[in-house]
C-alpha cells in the first residue's frame, strides 16, 4: 500500500490554503504544495508530483472539476486521486463529484485539527479499493 505523502492543495482562499496546508504538514506530516488557482496548479503540478490533489470545488474562472480534468490531462499526472473540498456537501453535489471519479469530498468549513486524519482515512479507502474500480 503506497503512503501518502504530497499532497497539491488548490484553493482560490488564501487563510484556507495557510490553515490546511499547516494542518496537513504539522498533524498530518505531509508535503503540501499550496495553489491559488487552477492554472497555479497547472503548472506547479508536474515538478512537484503529487501522490494527491486536493482542490476546492468551487474557485472562480477554473473551478474544481475543470482543474481536476486538466491536472489529469498531464502527463504522469493522469491517475492521481482527487479529494473536494467545499461548503457544497447536500447529496446531489457530493453523489456527483464521487460518480465522476473523486475519491472523497470534506466539507468546509473543516477542522484544522481532524482535517489529516480525515484524508488519511480516504487515502486508506482508495488504496484498498478493489482493482477496477476508478480513480
Amino acid at each position: 500500500m503506497a503512503d501518502l505523502k504530497k499532497v497539491l492543495h488548490v484553493d482560490d482562499d488564501e487563510d484556507i490554503r495557510v490553515i490546511a496546508g499547516m494542518a496537513l504538514e504539522a498533524v498530518g506530516s505531509l508535503t503540501v504544495c499550496p495553489c491559488e488557482s487552477g492554472p497555479d496548479a497547472l503548472q506547479k503540478a508536474p515538478d512537484f508530483q503529487p501522490d494527491l490533489f486536493l482542490l476546492d470545488y468551487m474557485m472562480p474562472g477554473m473551478d474544481g472539476e475543470e482543474t481536476a480534468k486538466q491536472l489529469h490531462a498531464i502527463s504522469g499526472l493522469e491517475s492521481v486521486p482527487v479529494v473536494f473540498m467545499t461548503a457544497r456537501v447536500q447529496g446531489d453535489v457530493t453523489r456527483t463529484l464521487l460518480d465522476n471519479g473523486a475519491i472523497g469530498v470534506i466539507s468546509k468549513p473543516f477542522d484544522p485539527m481532524t482535517l489529516a486524519d480525515q484524508l488519511a482515512a480516504i487515502w486508506e479507502k482508495f488504496q484498498r479499493r478493489s482493482p477496477g474500480q476508478g480513480v
